[in-house]
C-alpha cells in the first residue's frame, strides 16, 4: 500500500481552534529540529453502518484483532463500569504472574478462611466454587475454580494465600494494572464483588485480555475447559461463546446491578483471533448475542493487511547533537493492520516521538511508536526503532543545533501564550 509521508505535528488537544490556524505555519519550522510526527495517508477510510459498519446495542464495547491491536469498533470504549467478574482477568493474571517469576507453585496450598467461605462459598450464593471452609487447596485447583465456574471463594483463597489479605493483594492488582499500561483500573478486590473501587473500561479489559492470551498461553487453556467438579459438585463454564460460536476459547463473563451484564470474549478463524468486550448490557442473553454479533461481523468484514515490510522505512526522526541530523526508523516485525475487506477503511498513520533525539543512537534503539488512526478513533499502535547508529556530531554541530532549539523553544512558548 503506498503511502504519502508527509511532516506535521500534533498539537495540544486544549489548544483553542482559533490559534491552530495561527500556529499552522510555524509548524515546518518546529518539525525541522524538534519533529514529532510524520504522517503517512494511505487510501482506506472507516465504513458507515450503510457500507457494512456495525450497529452494536450494549453501552460500552470494543472488538480487537490479538496480535496487532487493531481497534475493528469501539463505542465508549474508555468509560469506567464496575467490571463485575469479568475482573477475575486481573486476578489471574496477577496469579500467572506470581508462577512465572517463581514466587508461586501450582503445588502450592492454600488455606480456606471463614471469610472466603462466607463472602464467596456457598454460603454467598453468588457465584462459587464450592471450597469447603478450613480446607486446603492447591493453586492449580484454586485457578480452576476461579475461570471456570468464576468461583468468588477461589478468588479470594488465592488472595489471602498469596497477599495475606484481599485488600493487600487488590492493591497489588491495581500496581500491577500500571505496570501494563492500564491506567485508569482500580481494585478493590479480588474477584469483582460490588465495590465502588472496582472500576475498569472495555478498551483496558481488552488489551489486559490480549496480554494473557500472548503472555500465557499453557494458562490461557484454562478459560476453554469446559466444566469443573470440585466437592463433588460439577459446574459448566459460564462462557456461552464456547458452545455458539466456532474457534471460541475464552475468556469471562460477569454482572453485577450497578454494571450490568458484560463479557470479554475470544476466538480464532482462519487464523485470525479476534477479542470482544461488552458492558453494561440489562439480559444476559444480550450480553451472549452482542459478543457474538461483533465478533462474526469482525471476522466476516476484516483481513489483515501490512503497511510497513520488517526493515521497511516508516519514517525519520530529528537527531539532536548527532553526525546525522535525522534518524531512520523501521520495526524488526511486520506492522499490520486490519482493515475492511471492502476497501471503504481510510487509515491515517503517524510516528510520534519525543524529539530531538539525542545522539549518541544505536541501532535499534527504541525511539517512539507508530500511531494508526481509523477515523477519529485509534485503530492501533507498534514501537518502531532505529535504523542505524547515530554518533556523536562536532563541538560545532551540537551548538548549532542547541541555538535552533532555543529558538523554537520561544516560537512555542509565544504560541501557548497565544
Amino acid at each position: 500500500m503506498a503511502a504519502d509521508l508527509t511532516a506535521s505535528r500534533t498539537l495540544k488537544s486544549a489548544t483553542p481552534r482559533l490559534w491552530r490556524h495561527l500556529i499552522a505555519p510555524l509548524v515546518v519550522l518546529a518539525i525541522g529540529w524538534g519533529g514529532a510526527v510524520h504522517a503517512a495517508n494511505n487510501s482506506v477510510q472507516g465504513a458507515k453502518k450503510e457500507e457494512g459498519g456495525f450497529d452494536g446495542d450494549a453501552p460500552t464495547a470494543i472488538l480487537i484483532e490479538a496480535t496487532s491491536g487493531s481497534v475493528l469498533f469501539e463505542k465508549n470504549a474508555d468509560e469506567l463500569r464496575a467490571p463485575s467478574s469479568m475482573m477475575k482477568l486481573m486476578t489471574a493474571e496477577l496469579v500467572f504472574h506470581a508462577i512465572q517469576q517463581g514466587d508461586v507453585k501450582l503445588s502450592d496450598e492454600y488455606h480456606v478462611s471463614e471469610n472466603a467461605w462466607r463472602r464467596g462459598g456457598a454460603p454467598s450464593g453468588t457465584s462459587t466454587m464450592f471450597a469447603a471452609i478450613h480446607s486446603k487447596i492447591s493453586v492449580d485447583d484454586l485457578l480452576h475454580g476461579a475461570i471456570i465456574p468464576s468461583g468468588n471463594d477461589a478468588c479470594i483463597v488465592l488472595a489471602e494465600g498469596i497477599a495475606g489479605d484481599e485488600h493487600a493483594f487488590a492493591e497489588k492488582m491495581t500496581a500491577r494494572a500500571r505496570e501494563l499500561g492500564m491506567p485508569r483500573s482500580t481494585f478493590a478486590n479480588s474477584n469483582g464483588l460490588p465495590d465502588p473501587g472496582n472500576k475498569m473500561s472495555v478498551r483496558e479489559l481488552a488489551a489486559l485480555a490480549r496480554h494473557v492470551i500472548a503472555t500465557y498461553p499453557e494458562f490461557y487453556k484454562l478459560f476453554g475447559e469446559r466444566e469443573f467438579t470440585w466437592n463433588k459438585i460439577r459446574q459448566q463454564n459460564r462462557n456461552p461463546l464456547l458452545t455458539a460460536l466456532e474457534g471460541a476459547d475464552g475468556l469471562k463473563t460477569g454482572y453485577t446491578k450497578e454494571g450490568g451484564y458484560g463479557m470479554v470474549g475470544s476466538a480464532v478463524q482462519n487464523g485470525i483471533r479476534l477479542i470482544v468486550v461488552v458492558n453494561g448490557l440489562e439480559d444476559p442473553e444480550d450480553r451472549a448475542s452482542e459478543a457474538k454479533k461483533m465478533l462474526e461481523w469482525g471476522f466476516r468484514n476484516f483481513e489483515a493487511r501490512t503497511l510497513f515490510a520488517p526493515g521497511q522505512p516508516v519514517g525519520y526522526a530529528r537527531v539532536f547533537g548527532g553526525e546525522s541530523r535525522s534518524v531512520g526508523l523501521s520495526s524488526p516485525e511486520p506492522i499490520k493492520v486490519m482493515v475492511q475487506k471492502n476497501g471503504s477503511d481510510k487509515l491515517l498513520a503517524r510516528v510520534v516521538y519525543n524529539g530531538p533525539v539525542r545522539a549518541p543512537i544505536e541501532a535499534g534503539q527504541k525511539v517512539g511508536i507508530v500511531r494508526v488512526w481509523r477515523g477519529t478513533n485509534v485503530a492501533m499502535e507498534a514501537p518502531v526503532y532505529a535504523a542505524e547508529p547515530v554518533g556523536v556530531g562536532s563541538t560545532m554541530r551540537r551548538a548549532i543545533d542547541g541555538a535552533s532549539e532555543l529558538v523554537i523553544g520561544m516560537f512555542r512558548l509565544g504560541a501557548e501564550k497565544l
